[in-house]
């Protein structure tokens, strides 16, 4: 394997969840349909998938997040963190320099899951080979 094919979320309200991810974050909407929308992304998709409806598929109770999180690379993360601000969007925390070479912000989605936007910057840490 080498690459991702598909991001999904499972969320609770898919409209609230699509207006988030499209009015506030900013991805480009492509399609819903039968609880499950998506966003027109260059290699992985992204998409929104009803909570209620995937309980179906996984054969079990879905737990609610926010156990994960999406990070979208982003030019100016203190641009990002201004328009967000200005639309109400929940800022969890940032923008801040981190020591692997990201200068994050991360926000809060409808479902609590976190996003984050990540600028590159220069690296203060050094990586530590992969052993193996």
């Amino acid at each position: 394997m080498d690459r991702v094919g598909y991001v999904i979320l499972y969320v609770t309200d898919l409209r609230a969840s699509i207006a988030f991810y499209r009015d506030v974050v900013g991805l480009p909407f492509k399609f819903e349909d039968a609880g499950y929308a998506e966003f027109a992304m260059h290699g992985t998709r992204f998409a929104l998938y009803e909570r209620r409806r995937a309980e179906w598929l996984v054969d079990s109770e879905v737990a609610l997040g926010p156990a994960a999180e999406v990070a979208f690379v982003v030019d100016d993360v203190d641009a990002h963190a201004e328009r967000l601000t200005e639309l109400g969007a929940r800022i969890l925390s940032g923008p801040a320099d981190r020591p692997w070479g990201h200068r994050t912000l991360h926000v809060a989605d409808p479902d609590g899951f976190v996003v984050e936007f990540a600028q590159e910057i220069p690296r203060r840490r050094s990586r530590r080979p992969a052993r193996g």
